[in-house]
């Protein structure tokens, strides 16, 4: 076991055992910051001193990036954009072992991770953080990898668009298209397109096959944005390199197929669902990232306001009944369905899912994934949990008659069911559940609140100004000159923080339909979902346009936005 950094720095009499006690303090204060970044921060060390205790403690050579010439196609092995994410430079290659200069031995992950990413051996030395950061600014500013430039260096490779021409033509060839897929120039591009998904939070990225062009296209915030296109033929090779990394057959190029790829990324784990689809003109795959680090579950973090919260909270304390979230896919129901299971996970209860498929793994909470191939489906998992004495249950989608039956006798007999719908609002619900085919006495007897809900895009706090509005807009807000008044609306001008966009991040808008007695004799007695909803009204609830209107006013949003995803409340 390594010894502990601290006693390394009195061992080689850079600090005394008072200051050790002083630093020790210190990082008790501060426990996410490394116990060398705060004996440097407090003045106790120099840099020079931090690397010689950290290559003791690691076992690492030290290297003077300031003293060695680095050839240029070393410094090519690691692109500018995983250099600045993982703080690394590239020293040395022999064979297929590089030697990789870091600042921080002690991220253990680093190693690992570079080796996934580039497939070569990593052997790791040690240098000062103000050398990286020169390196990094003397080559990577001057030499900037981007996809532009690595797409424009693959339009010009003809030996790889030859060999790829040989590899389409006629029957595959599985090991040449594997020798493919792990090339180099294949791997550079994919890897740079998955870091800068990772980076700007985005939640897919789309690869797509046409008849004269190979598009990618990233989807951050709900919106889908096109990368520099790379040269039509790289299609395959790309495609085969993502199927290599999901573990799928690279041979079969006319089913569907699903697969999954885990990557852990500046120390934190990325989980990628893969999806790949035969189309005309080759295989169009979509991968859905689902990064734990970004995604908070916590029921405080989802965004509704203090009442409704105070609301939602009493219906989920509830000990039975069903509790339904509404709304389309992308729309932020999972996250919430998942706080409010993280909020209710004690140790005196046991909360089973189902789910197609996991998205994320909770510690306490048995997760059962959906595998309709085997005869897994939503309606026979739910039989089986039922056996295993849960007293709460998650079903990831009621999509049928024969699942919402069983979700709704496991209502009557005790269980709290959490599950979603794909509805327009809330008081819509209703009448989808007696589309689906359940009796309007169980609804009424089961459903205990509705929640709908949608994500709008949130200006970029770094370029938001003030804007006169279209008539076209303020019509189509259904807004006369006196709900008006003075009233403001607001936008993002675009700049660097939101890559132009004017929006960076998402805010959800909720509509909760609390169920009480007269709503429930409004549903035995056939209303109209219009007159369910007039009613909801009256006893509180905010509809999703109102609450998009309020996110407006409070220039949190653009009116674009609340136009794109609510409907007119009628």
């Amino acid at each position: 076991m390594a010894r502990q950094l601290g006693q390394i720095l009195v061992d080689m009499g850079f600090i005394d055992d008072g200051q050790l006690e002083m630093l020790v303090e210190e990082h008790g204060q501060q426990p996410s910051v490394q116990i060398g970044k705060v004996a440097e921060d407090m003045g106790l060390v120099i840099d020079t001193q931090l690397v010689q205790a950290l290559a003791e403690q690691f076992d690492l050579q030290i290297v003077d990036l300031g003293e060695i010439s680095i050839a240029e196609e070393i410094l090519d092995e690691i692109s500018e954009t995983m250099a600045q994410m993982y703080r690394a430079v590239p020293v040395q290659l022999n064979g297929n072992l590089l030697t990789v200069a870091v600042s921080h031995p002690e991220n253990i992950t680093v190693a690992d991770e570079l080796r996934t990413f580039l497939g070569r051996d990593i052997q790791l030395v040690v240098c000062t953080e103000l050398e990286i950061d020169n390196m990094l600014e003397e080559f990577y500013d001057s030499k900037r990898e981007t996809i532009e430039r690595i797409v424009a260096d693959l339009e010009e490779d003809n030996e790889l668009k030859q060999q790829i021409e040989a590899l389409t033509t006629g029957p595959i060839d599985l090991t040449g298209a594997e020798a493919l897929a792990d090339s180099v120039p294949v791997r550079k591009l994919l890897n740079m397109v998955l870091l800068l998904a990772i980076k700007d939070h985005a939640s897919d990225v789309h690869f797509e096959p046409f008849e004269d062009e190979f598009r990618i296209r990233i989807k951050a915030d709900g919106v889908l944005y096109e990368m520099v296109p790379p040269p039509r033929h790289l299609a395959f090779a790309i495609t085969t390199r993502i199927k290599v990394m999901a573990n799928l057959d690279i041979a079969e190029r006319r089913l569907p197929q699903d697969g999954r790829i885990e990557l852990v990324v500046g120390g934190h784990p990325v989980d990628l669902r893969v999806s790949v689809l035969p189309t005309m003109f080759g295989e169009s795959v979509v991968l859905r990232i689902l990064d734990r680090s970004v995604v908070s579950l916590e029921l405080e973090n989802v965004g509704m306001d203090d009442e409704m919260m105070a609301g939602f909270r009493k219906v989920i304390g509830k000990p039975n009944g069903i509790v339904l979230v509404t709304g389309p896919t992308g729309s932020g129901k999972t996250t919430t369905l998942y706080s409010a299971i993280s909020e209710l996970n004690v140790i005196e209860d046991k909360i089973i899912t189902t789910e197609d498929p996991v998205e994320y793994d909770i510690d306490g909470i048995i997760q059962v994934p959906i595998n309709t191939d085997v005869g897994v489906t939503f309606a026979s998992c739910l039989r089986a949990i039922l056996r295993q004495d849960p007293d709460k249950i998650l079903v990831g989608e009621i999509r049928d008659l024969e699942t919402g039956e069983i979700a709704v006798q496991a209502s009557l007999t005790g269980h709290l069911v959490f599950s979603t719908l794909h509805t327009n609002d809330a008081p819509g619900t209703i009448t989808r559940m007696k589309d689906m085919g359940i009796p309007t006495f169980m609804i009424t007897a089961t459903v205990e609140a509705i929640l709908a809900q949608r994500l709008v895009r949130r200006i970029c706090n770094h370029c938001r100004e003030e804007v006169e509005q279209s008539e076209e807009m303020i019509a189509q807000l259904d807004l006369t000159g006196e709900d008006l008044g003075d009233r403001k609306f607001f936008r993002g001008s675009g700049c660097d923080h939101c890559n132009n966009t004017g929006y960076r991040g998402r805010v959800g808008l909720f509509e909760l339909m609390i169920m009480n007695d007269a709503l429930r004799e409004m549903i035995m007695s056939e209303a109209s979902t219009d007159e369910l909803r007039t009613r909801a009204e009256e006893f509180g609830m905010v509809t999703l346009r109102e609450a998009g209107m309020h996110t407006m006013w409070e220039g949190i949003t653009t009116a674009e936005e609340v136009v794109r995803e609510t409907i007119v409340d009628v």
